[in-house]
């Protein structure tokens, strides 16, 4: 029989309890940030060359969650984040790709593209078995979970690396400290791929690459930018919004009946074990399903009036609220997480590295492959790039789901 202290709800200590006054303290803080992330001089520009903006979104919160000024962990602003924005942020993603285009690339663009995909996954188990010789207190207990939400952002950015989260059940802690390996070894990826991006010319020669279908595709998504962009009317961002929920709604009332319908198939296909019982999971997939299909019809249009902005404005909301959980005093209890992410890094670089000399792909292909989250969404026109990014996030969740999935990794990890 439960006693009166069981049915008590938790009480917070924390300063500010109003849900609304916390969610005022987020965007406020957000738009501090990227205010100061938009200064074209001075102390700021200077700042931001150094610090991540992304890093900021999380670590605020953080500091507001460790400090007890709020406290995430009682608070309804991460669930409807989550339930509403994340997936409604990865339909506004998808709409924008240019599936056409990037199917003109040929066969190249596909290969480096799933090379991108399987050196995250390679990786993934270089750098778990490494460190398990290495330092195997840091490859215990949960940390597979925790790589699980690396490989997601690796291979599909922030929308699926908060997927990710989710759909493994990551402890907001152990997320922070993957958030902190992100960070930082993206910041060193970025820097390689800016060098290699100063000697293209010469790495395509090495190769004998053609670039002649990367420039037409390049022609082809400038003139689409200089037809379609815009500045937004009201009934522009009420359209976005409402292809943007409305999928989203859509996702959720499919979402619950696919699961029971699942659940219900025999036990011993142990569908469980691939997070295909996860409401969540079949939320996030349909949501991204129905943004690449919009993509082939004229919402597509809509990107010119900003549709990935908004989408990407959503996704720092989820960020925010994430670090909101975060305890900042346990972040630092496994530094040598950040071994494991250079060692996953060096991996996926190599797989890189050997397809393009072996298929001749040029230089782009290797820039296109990965886009870590911590770097700022580009303030241009949309580019091939960016499109075989946004296409990697509707693919996101199935590989990392499959490589990750909770039988194989406790198997490898004894």
């Amino acid at each position: 029989m439960a006693t009166p202290t069981d049915t008590l709800p938790a009480v917070s200590t924390a300063l500010i309890q109003n849900d609304a006054v916390v969610l005022g303290i987020l965007a406020a803080t957000l738009g501090f940030v990227f205010w100061g992330s938009s200064r074209p001089d001075g102390f700021w520009k200077r700042f931001y060359g150094i610090v991540p903006a992304l890093l900021l979104c999380y670590l605020i919160p953080a500091i507001l969650n460790t400090a007890g000024v709020v406290d995430g962990s009682l608070s309804k602003i991460y669930p409807m984040a989550r339930d509403y924005l994340l997936p409604s942020s990865l339909v506004l993603l998808c709409i924008a790709i240019d599936a056409k285009g990037l199917m003109r690339l040929g066969p190249k663009a596909l290969v480096m593209f799933l090379s991108g995909t399987a050196g995250v996954m390679l990786g993934a188990i270089v750098s778990f078995q490494a460190l398990a010789v290495i330092h195997p207190e840091t490859v215990a207990g949960d940390t597979w979970r925790g790589m699980s939400t690396l490989a997601g952002s690796w291979i599909g950015g922030g929308a699926n690396q908060a997927a990710m989260k989710e759909v493994f059940q990551v402890d907001s802690t152990l997320f922070g400290q993957f958030v902190a390996v992100d960070v930082l070894v993206a910041n060193l990826w970025m820097a390689g791929l800016l060098l290699l991006a100063g000697k293209a010319a010469k790495f395509d020669r090495w190769v004998g690459a053609d670039t002649s279908a990367i420039e037409a595709l390049k022609d082809r998504m400038a003139a689409f930018q200089a037809q379609h962009d815009r500045i937004p009317t009201l009934a522009d961002l009420m359209i976005i919004l409402g292809l943007a929920f409305g999928v989203t709604g859509l996702s959720h009332f499919l979402a619950g009946p696919l699961v029971e319908w699942i659940a219900s198939l025999p036990a011993e296909w142990n569908l469980k074990d691939y997070s295909l019982t996860s409401g969540f999971f079949w939320l996030v997939v349909l949501a991204t399903t129905f943004g690449v299909l919009l993509s082939f019809t004229r919402a597509r249009t809509m990107e010119g009036a900003g549709a990935s902005r908004i989408g990407t404005a959503m996704l720092y909301f989820l960020v925010a609220s994430i670090g909101m959980h975060m305890d900042l005093k346990a972040l630092l209890d496994k530094p040598w997480l950040f071994a494991l992410g250079i060692i996953w890094i060096l991996t996926h670089g190599l797989v890189l590295l050997i397809v393009a000399k072996i298929i001749r792909a040029p230089a782009f292909s290797l820039r296109s492959a990965h886009r870590p989250t911590s770097v700022p969404p580009p303030r241009r026109p949309s580019s091939p790039r960016r499109s075989i990014r946004r296409w990697r996030q509707s693919v996101c969740c199935w590989p990392c789901s499959v490589t990750h999935s909770e039988p194989t990794v406790r198997t490898s990890s004894g």
